[in-house]
């Protein structure tokens, strides 16, 4: 069976060579202290630097343009927009052809209905972000990579964007999401841990918070049911 995604990446002082092969559609977080290299292994992946990816046997960076955005959508941390466009007109920036079916399901999907017609520049952060979001699941990509979706979002849209992410893993594509909430990490399949611009384990979640190297990274320990900081 060939692989969802393969790939082999490394960015010169900030990620090692990386050898990442993802066998099957699933839900992945990835995690790690600050600058341990998960934006520049997203960025990797999504083809931004150099490297080999494939997406189901296919070369991100030999695909048209129409077929890498059916491939790959890579969604970054920053929620800047400088342009006054509508926030529907952004959401459509995602598809590779006109739909505006697509676009409408997808605004009613993150009940972005009385933001549609506002300019995005004009919009919270975190309304902004769950219109990159929605940019992002436009074109309904096989790799899906998420840069820290889930910063700036209120609790109640936290475990409502989870939820989405986790129905579309299950219809099949492999969404991979850095994430900074450690109290997540029981809602996916698999995570990755980086330190120092490398994976360093990989595992379930619950088998990654029981190995020593997670302890070594975030340098803290379970206590009850929190944390506690080491040194």
């Amino acid at each position: 069976m060939t692989p969802l995604l393969e790939a082999q990446v490394a960015i010169p002082g900030r990620l090692g060579p990386t050898d990442l092969t993802l066998a099957k559609a699933g839900l992945v977080a990835l995690i790690g202290p600050n600058g341990s290299g998960k934006t520049s292994l997203l960025r990797a992946l999504a083809g931004i630097e150099p490297g080999s990816v494939q997406v189901e046997g296919e070369q991100l960076a030999s695909a048209p343009p129409a077929r890498r955005r059916a491939l790959m959508a890579f969604l970054p941390a920053s929620r800047e927009i400088a342009w006054p466009i509508p926030a529907r007109d952004v959401i459509a920036l995602g598809l590779t052809r006109p739909d505006p079916a697509r676009v409408e399901a997808l605004i009613g999907l993150l009940d972005l209905g009385p933001l549609a017609d506002r300019p995005v520049d004009r919009l919270s952060t975190g309304e902004r972000a769950r219109v990159l979001l929605a940019r992002a699941l436009a074109p309904g990509p096989r790799l899906l990579l998420l840069d820290e979706p889930l910063s700036n979002l209120d609790p109640y849209w936290v475990l409502t964007v989870v939820g989405h992410l986790r129905r579309i893993a299950d219809a099949g594509a492999a969404v991979v999401v850095s994430l900074h909430d450690l109290a997540l990490l029981d809602r996916f399949d698999e995570a990755l841990l980086m330190d120092g611009g490398a994976i360093i384990a990989r595992s379930t979640p619950g088998e990654l918070l029981d190995n020593p190297r997670f302890a070594s990274a975030f340098r803290i320990a379970r206590e009850g049911f929190g944390w506690r900081p080491l040194g």
